[in-house]
């Protein structure tokens, strides 16, 4: 007996949304048939099939599922910050269906075991799809390369040392040397810690009248300098995160042009807030995250950048604490806001709402770019591709309440704002996503 004689096949009808995938340059209005978690057929009406289960999507927009290429899990090591199990209901309340998380826990993940151990307990909870990113140097201590081809066997994606930078050159330079056997890029935190120092916060004019230690811009820009000659020098992929300046920025477009394999990606705040809101929030800690909030200047780089197609992704640099260790003085704070279930709301109102992108190019910075830039499955709904679905509530207003987060960090800097746009639901591999409990980055004021 065949497999398809031995199993019924599953079947859904997504019907009646607005369909918008920039990988197919689709927007209108679109019946979506699901067999077995696949896509399998598109078209403005479909009759639907006996033994098929409906979801309606009249008055949602369907779209890939969002990706976030930049989360902490914090698990191993961590528990008391963030779980796989609250991480994952997390994502899947922001609109997510899939993370790539970082390397930085307890033991590192810099071996194959760590890696299986993330993947066994993702499989546990299985609210959204995990891919982890291994460590580049063993120990994350920066002197000799983690066990990456093990790594990459088991299931990681790119290799990061992120919390720290890569400062040793000649390291960066083998490793960019050796992911090119697996096709998966360096995902560099471009900072020089001889120049960011003890800073706490973007050096300028606001540091100056706030008393505080700065961090230059020129800490990210002199790095990403160095790793772009590394990676014209080797041919390696190379990736920025969370890249916060206008110059580090312009490096980039200029190696692009040159043939250079090199992505990035930017994070809500850094599009939507400046150093300015370190004096606003009164030193409040949820406005202090490493890259710091850049000058005004920079912000209005970087909103050229996601229009105009220079930046590849939107990536929420998802990074809980616990609220006893951000409820200190600034300069004693760790780095890091949560971020998963506010980067959805915070992208559609202030930049669809506001024009400074498209709602296609938002699909493509939240979607398809993420999984173009780490070879992930997702990023489409085109025919045999995976059903990874998320669906947008674009008139659904909300409010952004800490209390409300699946994630067990609650710092953000975004807490009371209103907005408007949401996620009503995900559905993997063609299944609907049931969070253990109510989806809510953000309190529905409907």
């Amino acid at each position: 007996m065949s497999d398809t004689q031995a199993r019924p096949q599953r079947v859904r009808l997504v019907r009646g949304g607005r369909l918008v995938d920039p990988s197919q340059d689709l927007d209108g209005r679109f019946d979506l048939l699901i067999e077995d978690g696949h896509v399998a057929r598109i078209a403005p009406e479909i009759a639907c099939p006996k033994s098929a289960e409906i979801t309606e999507a009249a008055g949602l927009v369907v779209v890939p599922g969002l990706i976030d290429i930049h989360v902490h899990l914090r698990e191993p090591g961590f528990e008391y910050k963030e779980t796989v199990a609250s991480g994952l209901a997390a994502a899947a309340a922001g609109g997510f269906t899939a993370v790539a998380c970082m390397a930085n826990t307890t033991p590192v993940n810099d071996n194959r075991s760590v890696t299986e151990h993330i993947l066994r307990e993702a499989a546990r909870h299985p609210l959204a799809r995990v891919y982890p990113i291994g460590a580049v140097s063993s120990g994350l201590a920066g002197e000799r390369l983690a066990e990456i081809g093990d790594m990459a066997l088991a299931g990681a994606v790119a290799f990061s040392d992120d919390g720290l930078p890569v400062t040793n050159a000649e390291l960066m330079r083998r490793a960019l040397q050796y992911v090119q056997h697996f096709d998966a890029p360096v995902i560099q935190h471009a900072e020089n810690l001889d120049l960011s120092a003890a800073g706490v916060m973007h050096e300028g004019a606001w540091s100056t009248r706030l008393g505080l230690p700065g961090i230059p811009g020129a800490a990210e820009d002199v790095m990403v300098a160095r790793d772009l000659l590394l990676a014209e020098d080797t041919g390696g992929r190379y990736h920025v995160a969370h890249l916060s300046t206008g110059r580090a920025l312009e490096l980039l477009r200029l190696f692009r042009q040159r043939g250079v394999r090199a992505t990035c990606e930017v994070t809500p705040h850094h599009l939507l807030l400046s150093d300015q809101q370190v004096n606003e929030h009164a030193f409040a800690t949820c406005t202090k995250m490493k890259p710091p909030l850049r000058a005004a200047a920079d912000v209005e780089a970087l909103r050229i950048g996601i229009a105009d197609g220079s930046i590849d992704c939107i990536a929420s640099d998802h990074a809980p604490h616990h609220p006893d260790e951000k409820d200190v003085q600034f300069s004693a704070a760790p780095f890091g806001i949560v971020g998963l279930e506010t980067t959805l709301s915070l992208c559609l109102d202030r930049l669809v709402g506001h024009d400074i992108i498209s709602l296609p190019r938002l699909v493509e910075l939240l979607a398809s770019g993420p999984a173009r830039v780490l070879g992930l499955p997702g990023g489409s709904l085109a025919p045999g591709r995976v059903a990874d679905i998320t669906l947008i509530d674009l008139a659904c207003p909300v409010t952004v309440d800490p209390e409300a987060f699946c994630s067990l960090g609650r710092s953000t800097p975004f807490a009371g704002w209103h907005l408007r746009g949401a996620a009503a639901g995900t559905l993997l591999a063609g299944e609907p996503v049931r969070a253990p409990v109510p989806a809510g980055a953000v309190g529905d004021d409907r």
